[in-house]
């Protein structure tokens, strides 16, 4: 029987899967804090991450002239302006709804279970006790992925004020650099397409039809690319895997199920409400459709990597125009963070138990709105998640010197849990292309399938 594409995939994963459990269980001499391998099962993570690395470049590679292109072709292709600040403003609306439903639903489970105490209502003491005996180990963690601890105290609200200055480059080519600055990028590119507009006949016709060509130049070299998928995710899932460290999982069960269960419910049960009555389509067709992005999104842990695969099942799988997805998912992939909203607060609030702070509503209410805000504003940032919740952490006046071992101890199952925060990422940007493609007068879906009308 001939597999195919998006199950050689889920071939992959699950075979990274047990393979990285067997070398996490048999390979290891240390997993508290850090996992420490055997020579031979630190050879094959070694060649793991060789293998997942080059595919996550060969997936970064292409993002950017397939961005650009995609926009610039997406606004300019209209001939006029028109309709364009109206798209805008629907995808700002959905992003900042379906972001604040992510972290209601975080925060309503983190209080109905409370993951951070035990069953008499009291801080966890076996918690307690590990970030005790590994207080240094864990706050070093932070420091390391913030760049020190000096750092970490001074996070505040500047990568949030700090959003609109990142999207206005000083020079046009810092937008096509290597760090991939989505943001710039989306501006230069949304720039070009207006200016093309109002050019003479002669130029935009030439120019468009050079930008059209080089479309669908990217689109090829991505259908390419995704043939070393498999691959690709064998190598990435199989290293995250091998470092979990299950013994760790073990004592964080509770919080690592709740993160998990309220990204489940949002993926689940709100995203096919919002497709079925919002977007009009039937959400089992949406899902088949993304079925390649969303674990291309699991395995690679970045919603920009795998733009170039959530731009291809969009365009080719579930119809949605190139004017739409141009716009909506490169917007998306760098400001949308349903996934990653909801994991802040439900960290945020575990922090406070586990540390015995009783947060009040008016507290939690805060929580909700910083979450919102620097799901949007810190995305461009390394760590973001973590600099995400430092800066929450900070503005409820639970300082560093508090926070900062409880947090370290987290960051040792965040690779699974950012795993499924992406997932859930791309497939919310997904969605929001459908509605607003619906929005906008689109309704011929899902090639060779019927839609709910």
């Amino acid at each position: 029987m001939k597999l195919k594409p998006w199950q050689w995939i889920l071939l992959s994963l699950v075979l990274a899967t047990l393979v990285g459990g067997l070398i996490n269980i048999f390979g290891t001499t240390s997993r508290n804090p850090e996992t420490v391998f055997t020579p031979g099962a630190e050879t094959a993570v070694s060649l793991f991450d060789y293998v997942g690395t080059i595919f996550l470049n060969l997936l970064k590679m292409i993002i950017v002239p397939l961005v650009f292109t995609s926009i610039v072709v997406g606004i300019a292709g209209l001939g006029n302006t028109k309709g364009f600040g109206r798209l805008g403003l629907k995808t700002v609306i959905y992003y900042m709804c379906t972001s604040l439903i992510a972290i209601l639903i975080g925060l309503s489970l983190v209080n109905w279970i409370k993951p951070g105490l035990d069953a008499d209502g009291n801080p966890n003491q076996a918690i307690a006790q590990q970030i005790e005996s590994n207080k240094e180990a864990y706050e070093k963690k932070i420091e390391d992925k913030v760049g020190g601890k000096e750092s970490a105290q001074k996070t505040g609200l500047g990568p949030v004020a700090d959003l609109f200055k990142r999207m206005v480059p000083t020079n046009v080519f810092e937008a096509f650099g290597a760090n991939n600055k989505m943001l710039a990028l989306i501006f230069v590119a949304i720039l070009t397409a207006m200016a093309l507009i109002f050019v003479g006949a002669d130029a935009r016709d030439n120019l468009l039809g050079f930008f059209r060509s080089l479309n669908e130049l990217t689109l090829l070299i991505t259908n390419w690319i995704m043939v070393l998928a498999p691959i690709g995710v064998f190598g990435l899932v199989a290293k995250a895997v091998s470092q979990a460290g299950f013994p760790v999982f073990l004592l964080l069960g509770k919080y690592f199920l709740v993160v998990l269960a309220a990204l489940l419910i949002h993926l689940l049960v709100v995203m096919p409400l919002v497709l079925r009555f919002l977007a009009g389509v039937n959400p089992r067709h949406h899902f088949y459709a993304m079925r390649n992005a969303l674990l291309t999104a699991f395995s690679t842990s970045s919603s920009s990597a795998t733009l170039p695969v959530t731009m291809r099942g969009l365009s080719q799988n579930a119809g949605v125009s190139g004017r739409v997805t141009s716009f909506v998912l490169p917007l998306g992939a760098t400001v949308n963070m349903d996934g990653t909203a909801l994991y802040e607060c439900v960290a945020v609030m575990f922090v406070a138990q586990v540390l015995g702070i009783q947060l009040d509503f008016g507290v939690q209410f805060t929580v909700v709105a910083l979450a919102l805000l620097t799901s949007i504003g810190v995305a461009g940032v390394p760590s973001a998640s973590l600099v995400a919740i430092l800066i929450i952490m900070t503005n409820i006046d639970i300082g560093i010197e508090q926070s900062g071992a409880v947090i370290g101890l987290l960051l040792t199952v965040d690779r699974l849990l950012d795993m499924s925060r992406t997932a859930v990422n791309i497939f919310s940007d997904s969605c929001g292309a459908m509605v607003i493609a619906r929005s906008e007068g689109e309704t011929e879906f899902y090639p060779e399938r019927a839609t709910l009308k």
